[in-house]
């Protein structure tokens, strides 16, 4: 009886092809996360692995693609925010743009564009809490200086 003979398969315990030494072909990677890596990390993650950061909270613009003449001055304002991400693809394509306490003017002017449009959100702390478009942004606004 041959294993290579169809009509006797060979049986389940003896392999039908010597493996690689080497087991996952991603077994290289680095042992330390990427920065990129922990900046994508879900906030309540991230601080069970790290603690709470420390440092004043932080106010984030979520939008998708619009069909607007201020889409490309909106786009060029959140790169230029504290830290700026572009997540998910097609439909589901969203720029991410952090803003600290300290660039409440920024995060106004940007806020201007963006509210119009149903798809935008408002984050605190990475978050959506109630009221953050009509409590939080406002309170954040007496920041701007005269």
């Amino acid at each position: 009886m041959s294993s290579s003979d169809p009509e006797h398969p060979a049986p389940p315990d003896v392999p039908r092809y010597r493996p690689r030494e080497r087991f996952w072909p991603y077994a290289d990677l680095p042992e330390q996360p990427t920065a990129e890596e922990l900046a994508a990390l879900d906030p309540d993650l991230h601080a069970a692995l790290f603690g709470k950061p420390p440092g004043p909270f932080s106010i984030t613009l979520v939008f998708p693609r619009i069909d607007s003449p201020e889409y490309e001055r909106a786009v060029a304002m959140a790169r230029a925010s504290a830290e700026y991400r572009e997540t998910g693809s097609g439909d589901a394509f969203r720029h991410r743009a952090r803003f600290w306490s300290a660039d409440a003017l920024k995060l106004r002017d940007l806020f201007e564009i963006i509210d119009r449009f149903p798809d935008s959100e408002v984050l605190i702390d990475d978050r959506p809490v109630p009221y953050a478009r009509e409590l939080w942004l406002p309170l954040v606004w007496f920041l701007i200086p005269r």
